[in-house]
């Protein structure tokens, strides 16, 4: 366990929160915004041995208190809630889909939904002021009917993954009605930044364009050109989530940019960044193309205007520039 030095100790009088993933992109964000505001910042993360999983908090990491253990065990849970009783609980940790196999529905399962669940039950039992904010997903509406989608739109998911956020959104959803607990659900379109991994689509076109401009690399193999996504600011969407904390009563809100992009759109802004004609140099890979969607996925944020009084502050281009000019410094 990673401890705060003795200048934030000292004002633990002040809110204590504690953020599940914060050493992922979402929490690291979190984090620098709730230190602004005067925290008491404590996270959970999976001990691994490898300090190298900290690097997007290591700017800050003197500033926060860092637990070690599994989200998936309920006693790692049960103990850190009774030890901290947070004035708040954003739960950011996830699992992404993998080839469908027991082992990764088992994975999917246990990190998704049954960490959900010792989590709304912990507060229940030890700290039920504890105020909890769950990050759901656009893929509960898997192949959606209409579009774009709020937050009355049915659930349809295709994916394990999808599956397994709707299943813990209903969890959310009866310790809210059944047992009082302020929980939410913040159904998140994709968000992007700096500190994307680079094994997802913008990062991998941000890096890809800046390794071919330092001369580190001559292609970019993408899938559709002509597939769309609703992307935003990871940095902007974790504001939204500690709004939705700061209400009088709990409710669930979609979060997104509310535009559509294309993958070629993406690729245009961060290559133009580099004065690289993309053309040259990007080429479509059967193995990565996916079936077309029928219906968009696309966030209606009518909800989150109205109610937060929240509204992405940085735009696509803004932030795909963003994110190449990081990759491209770090590359030099």
């Amino acid at each position: 366990m990673k401890k705060a030095s003795n200048a934030i100790i000292m004002y633990s009088m002040s809110k204590k929160v504690l953020i599940i993933g914060i050493a992922g992109q979402d929490g690291s964000y979190l984090a620098e915004l709730l230190l602004s505001k005067g925290y008491e910042v404590h996270g959970l993360e999976r001990e691994s041995g490898d300090e190298k999983k900290y690097w997007r908090i290591r700017h800050i990491l003197d500033k926060l208190i860092v637990h070690t253990g599994d989200v998936s065990d309920y006693k790692t849970v049960k103990e850190l809630v009774i030890k901290i009783k947070p004035s708040e609980i954003y739960h950011l940790a996830t699992k992404h889909d993998l080839p469908n196999s027991l082992e990764n529905y088992l994975s999917i399962k246990a990190i998704n939904l049954d960490s959900t669940y010792f989590l709304l039950s912990a507060i229940k039992e030890f700290s039920p002021d504890s105020k909890f904010f769950f990050a759901s997903s656009s893929k509960v509406f898997g192949n959606p009917s209409i579009s774009p989608q709020n937050e009355e739109t049915a659930f349809k998911p295709n994916s394990l993954y999808g599956i397994s956020k709707v299943a813990a959104s209903a969890l959310v959803k009866m310790y809210r009605e059944k047992e009082g607990t302020f929980a939410c659900s913040g159904i998140l379109y994709t968000h992007e930044s700096p500190r994307r991994d680079p094994d997802f689509l913008s990062r991998k076109v941000t890096l890809g364009a800046t390794q071919i401009k330092s001369g580190t690399k001559d292609e970019l193999k993408v899938g559709d050109l002509n597939a769309k996504r609703d992307w935003g600011y990871a940095g902007d969407y974790v504001e939204a989530m500690w709004l939705m904390l700061q209400q009088d009563k709990p409710e669930d809100f979609v979060i997104g940019s509310g535009e559509i992009h294309t993958v070629q759109e993406l690729i245009e802004v961060a290559f133009g960044v580099l004065d690289l004609d993309w053309r040259k140099y990007v080429t479509v890979d059967p193995e990565f193309v996916r079936p077309p969607e029928d219906v968009e996925q696309r966030a209606d944020i009518s909800k989150a205007k109205k109610v937060l009084d929240w509204s992405p502050k940085v735009g696509f281009k803004e932030l795909v520039q963003m994110m190449v000019k990081k990759d491209y410094q770090d590359t030099q």
